[in-house]
């Protein structure tokens, strides 16, 4: 620039691109604004006094699940912007949770998941409460991807823990004791349950032993009521498919350390100390004093 008066028709020129450009987001139809880019205070100046909101430094990743609910799809240019790119939603409403402050869309139309916000007192608590939440959502999910269930609460153990004991007495020999031995040890997971929540395993496993033994086959440890009620009734299932898995695990894994006869072990590896080492010669500190004799 050769002219110092043109410099101001340069400012002029840049400031013009920008309201040029915020008119046509306004002209749009648009009532909330999301940019991966930061949002200057210009803008979100000229968005409020129209009723409009924005946000700025959205991540790639809530802008894709936002267009994905709402029926939009993310743009590159304020251009020729059309309302079927737009998405809509019954309400959004920016609350407060907690010392954080969250954007909420609700009523999305093509919406196929929901959030879940977790607060607590402590970060391990925070942790423990997510790997329940992923564990449930799992089980559910499994569950109705194939379609068949099993009574939970320890119900599917005792029942086949009571099918093997009658099934060992018709045996002869050392595999009874092996099948005797596979039945106690399915009765682990009602006792764990009943521990867990604070119950007597002892009692509670008499209870399901005599339960099971006339005929309640679907009968397992009642959290709620401390005690045993029918899983089945109560809706406490699991997949079929996730309970033979873990039965099938642990089984291999039994078998295996069971064909495990002989260790090997290695005395280098267990001595740390080096026998190659050089061995440096005694310097001794004895004052010696002889009595000898002169031939």
């Amino acid at each position: 620039i050769e002219d110092p008066t043109k410099y101001q028709s340069i400012v002029d020129a840049e400031w013009s691109i920008i309201y040029s450009k915020l008119d046509k987001i306004v002209a749009s139809g648009a009532t909330v604004i999301l940019s991966r880019l930061a949002i200057g205070d210009l803008a979100t100046q000229y968005f409020a006094d129209r009723n409009l909101f924005c946000a700025g430094r959205v991540t790639e990743e809530d802008l894709q699940r936002v267009a994905k609910a709402t029926g939009g799809s993310v743009q590159t240019t304020v251009n020729n912007i059309i309302p079927s790119v737009l998405g809509t939603c019954d309400l959004f409403e920016e609350k407060q949770i907690g010392g954080e402050r969250y954007n909420l869309f609700t009523g999305c139309p093509k919406a196929q998941t929901a959030t879940i916000v977790l607060r607590g007192g402590a970060e391990q608590y925070i942790e423990e409460t997510e790997r329940s939440l992923h564990d449930a959502i799992m089980i559910v999910r499994r569950a109705i991807k194939h379609h068949t269930v099993v009574p939970g609460g320890g119900a599917i153990e005792m029942e086949l823990s009571r099918t093997l004991r009658e099934h060992s007495r018709t045996i002869r020999g050392k595999s009874q004791l092996i099948i005797n031995s596979y039945a106690k040890a399915l009765e682990v997971i009602p006792r764990q349950l009943s521990d867990n929540a604070g119950f007597d395993s002892t009692d509670i496993l008499n209870k399901l032993r005599q339960k099971h033994a006339s005929g309640g086959q679907w009968f397992g440890v009642d959290i709620q009521n401390e005690g045993i009620c029918d899983t089945y009734e109560s809706f406490v299932w699991e997949p079929s498919l996730v309970k033979s898995n873990a039965l099938a695990a642990a089984t291999e894994a039994a078998c295996l350390v069971l064909s495990v006869d002989e260790t090997v072990r290695n005395p280098k590896a267990q001595n740390p100390v080096d026998d190659n080492r050089p061995v440096h010669p005694g310097r001794g500190r004895g004052r010696g004093r002889g009595r000898g004799r002169g031939m």
